[in-house]
């Protein structure tokens, strides 16, 4: 084929055809997604639906790049016995160089597939705490947040002590599903056992300090007769999880110092830091009413030995 009177090595006219059908057909693969898009938007009437967007953008996604592999193929090899050695050669080639390309794209298909996480969901993957903002192909990204000082120390570490965001982005391949466990905190169980531990002296009325932690975490924390029946008996029988262990409770451990309550509440998947600053001031407000101390590491002198001070004349005499 000729081009400007320059002859095009490897390039023909059937060359040249096939080009523009392909082409042609990414054009109408693309105005086929932005249509797909803008029509849903419209049935949506305006309104904001994360999760609903996040499929529809999956699935034209899936059903683009499909039709785009399938297309190509049909333009560019209708002999068979070209396809197959084609075939052989891209498996090869990607098998030894995108090793991790590969299996971050077969962890995406698995994590759509077994529900590992989606948009929205609040995880734990690879060291990164979170919301799940995007799901790409290759890489996840989440909205990092931080961690209370009990959860356990992973890299990189986060200034913020609480399970707020930090205001970075961060992205994780997807292979990691495969070497790293995936933490999920909202995932068809959208509740955490929360605790809040204070510890009072062995003197302090502890009765009536449990009776003011049980107040606090009734007032604040999840009520059983906010949740539907059916998802008490969906929790029974997916997570063996008993009506009773729903209930706020105090616990009690002796030390060599102090007394130490522990507040067992259930607490929503978002919110959990106000929920916990709310039950806290109370706590104390309540406690300075009773006359009740939190105990700290203190030392109490309760007598000294005797000191006996031998002192010479000379030492007298001598001018300082």
């Amino acid at each position: 084929m000729d081009f400007f009177g320059i002859r095009l090595i490897g390039f023909n006219n059937d060359n040249g055809r096939k080009l523009l059908f392909t082409l042609g057909l990414i054009l109408i693969v693309i105005a086929f997604r932005v249509a797909a898009e803008g029509i849903a938007r419209w049935a949506m009437g305006g309104r904001q639906n994360e999760r609903f967007r996040f499929w529809l953008s999956q699935g034209t996604n899936l059903a683009a790049a499909a039709i785009v592999i399938l297309g190509i193929l049909s333009i560019w090899f209708d002999d068979p016995t070209r396809l197959t050695t084609a075939a052989g050669l891209v498996t090869a080639g990607l098998a030894f160089a995108l090793q991790k390309v590969v299996t971050s794209v077969a962890g995406y298909f698995v994590i759509l597939r077994s529900s590992v996480f989606t948009v929205g969901d609040r995880i734990l993957m690879a060291g990164v705490r979170g919301d799940v903002i995007r799901l790409g192909f290759i890489q996840t990204t989440i909205m990092e947040m931080g961690q209370p000082p009990g959860e356990r120390p992973d890299d990189p570490r986060v200034w913020v002590k609480s399970r707020q965001f930090t205001g970075r982005i961060v992205t994780v391949t997807n292979d990691k599903i495969f070497d790293t466990p995936v933490f999920n905190y909202t995932r068809e169980f959208p509740y955490l056992w929360e605790e809040i531990t204070v510890p009072v002296g062995y003197k302090s009325d502890r009765g009536k300090a449990e009776r003011i932690l049980l107040k606090a975490a009734g007032r604040h924390a999840v009520k059983i007769d906010e949740i539907d029946d059916e998802s008490i008996e969906r929790m029974k029988d997916h997570f063996f999880v008993t009506r009773s262990s729903l209930e706020p409770r105090v616990y009690l451990r002796l030390t060599d110092n102090w007394i130490e309550l522990s507040t067992r509440f259930l607490a929503r998947e978002h919110g959990s830091r106000e929920m916990k600053d709310a039950m806290s001031r109370e706590i104390l407000s309540e406690f300075e009413a009773a006359d009740i101390s939190i105990a700290s590491a203190t030392f109490e002198i309760i007598g000294l030995p005797p000191v006996q001070v031998n002192a010479s004349m000379e030492d007298a005499e001598r001018p300082v």
